[in-house]
């Protein structure tokens, strides 16, 4: 669908870029010619997905950070300009989750939760907005938030996670209208489920929750990570420069499933629609 040419002369920035989607996202961005730099906390993951890309021929740099302090992401940035003398793209992915009784959490486990993935992406947007407004270059901000923050309903036994991914989208529509005139887009993508080595571990805690994740389904399956990289490339590419603002799901009908008054009747087994449809028959004759 895209040339290998679609990101020639490009370089992103991607938090949390070293493992589950936001490593996808690096690989598909660096296949299609982009520069890479992505950070994260732990070294051994960046440095995977960095020398996986240059052995496909690919440019890639990392550096550690904390996407939670602003001096920590102020250096990393500070880095990517060094490796590449630009950065034209940011995709805030690092995130950080749990399943969790809320009247059970502590103090320390909300402010983690929420200092990743709000605090982190504000600190990455703001200090990449700052260079692109002094430097008159214009850029391009993807959040990666969540089903339940773009369907504003929430999520039991996820709250730290939804208060965060809610404000990144507030973030996000807030910021299209304010630096528009800068020439900086800012939109969001938000995932229904994609397996990932770290989440699922977190938020799909059994064999059998997994298989009761997948069968109410609408279509008995979770995401692959390539319809995600290729919506993100979408997204960051010159062919939508004028879709500003928007946050774009992308989770096979899951969360219409979840809003619909009688959606759990997909639960009903044969024999008892074949009843009702038959009493219904019946009433009408």
């Amino acid at each position: 669908m895209f040339q290998p040419t679609l990101f020639k002369d490009r370089a992103i920035f991607i938090s949390g870029g070293g493992t589950g989607l936001g490593r996808s996202m690096a690989l598909k961005f660096a296949e299609l010619g982009s520069q890479i730099f992505i950070i994260g906390r732990r070294e051994q993951p960046l440095k995977d997905t960095c020398e996986e890309i240059r052995r496909a021929g690919g440019s890639a740099a990392y550096a550690t950070a904390d996407v939670r302090e602003p001096a920590s992401v102020e250096s990393a940035v500070e880095a990517a300009f060094q490796q590449f003398g630009r950065i034209d793209s940011l995709v805030n992915n690092a995130a950080g989750n749990f399943m969790a009784r809320t009247e059970t959490l502590s103090a320390n486990a909300f402010n983690a939760v929420v200092g990743i993935v709000l605090n982190g992406s504000f600190n990455c947007t703001q200090a990449l907005a700052k260079r692109w407004i002094a430097d008159k270059q214009g850029g391009n901000v993807l959040s990666i938030v969540t089903t339940y923050a773009a369907a504003n309903c929430g999520s039991a036994f996820v709250v730290p996670s939804a208060c965060a991914k809610a404000g990144v989208l507030a973030m996000t529509t807030s910021l299209a209208v304010e630096w528009a005139k800068y020439k900086i887009r800012l939109n969001a993508i938000a995932p229904g489920p994609f397996p990932t080595e770290g989440a699922w571990s977190r938020l799909i805690p059994s064999k059998q929750f997994e298989d009761h994740a997948r069968e109410s389904h609408p279509m008995k399956r979770f995401g692959r990570h390539d319809e995600l990289t290729n919506l993100a490339a979408f997204l960051l590419s010159d062919m939508s420069q004028y879709i500003n603002g928007e946050c774009v799901v992308i989770d096979g009908a899951l969360w219409l499933r979840g809003a619909g008054e009688f959606n759990d009747l997909l639960a009903l087994p044969e024999s008892a629609w074949q009843e009702m449809e038959s009493a219904r028959s019946k009433k009408s004759q």
